[in-house]
């Protein structure tokens, strides 16, 4: 039994289209993940918080945890592993209807994956996808890149 923090800006709890960036190490092995809220089944736009659950959710049943899957390809043990995760946004709100979701959705899907790109220039072990068939809006990504720059700084070599 030992005692653990969880800090975290209430931000993270609003909902809307959010760009993330998860760090995850465990023993000498490092991953990334890249991901985004706002999906394509429903015109919902979850919070990176309520994300933060859904990926590391260690049930068999679970559907929704890219990460942990990923980090059970490379055998990485996720009860012994270190997390960071960086969020962004929300870059757009929640939509209310389902083709403005998808407006907002396909921006925010070529932004992930250029973000995924851009860690993967930097060296990153980055896992999951990190294409796209929509168009980046390369003004959008500038500001985003902005907005995470200093936090990727601070996150450990590859």
């Amino acid at each position: 039994m030992k005692s653990h923090s969880l800090t975290f800006s209430g931000a993270l709890i609003e909902r809307g289209f959010w760009l993330y960036v998860w760090h995850v190490a465990c023993g000498t092995q490092a991953i990334v993940y890249v991901g985004r809220t706002g999906d394509s089944s429903s015109q919902y736009a979850a919070s990176p918080f309520n994300r933060l659950g859904q990926h590391l959710d260690i049930r068999e049943s679970a559907s929704a945890n890219m990460l942990l899957r990923h980090m059970r390809l490379k055998k990485m043990e996720p009860t012994a592993a270190r997390y960071t995760m960086i969020a962004v946004g929300p870059i757009y709100p929640e939509q209310q209807s389902m083709e403005l979701h998808r407006r907002h959705r396909n921006v925010v899907a070529a932004l992930e994956a250029a973000l995924g790109q851009h860690m993967v220039q930097r060296g990153y072990d980055v896992v999951g996808n990190t294409t796209s068939k929509h168009t980046l809006d390369q003004r959008l990504f500038t500001e985003v890149l902005a907005e995470f720059a200093e936090q990727l700084e601070g996150l450990p070599p590859p």
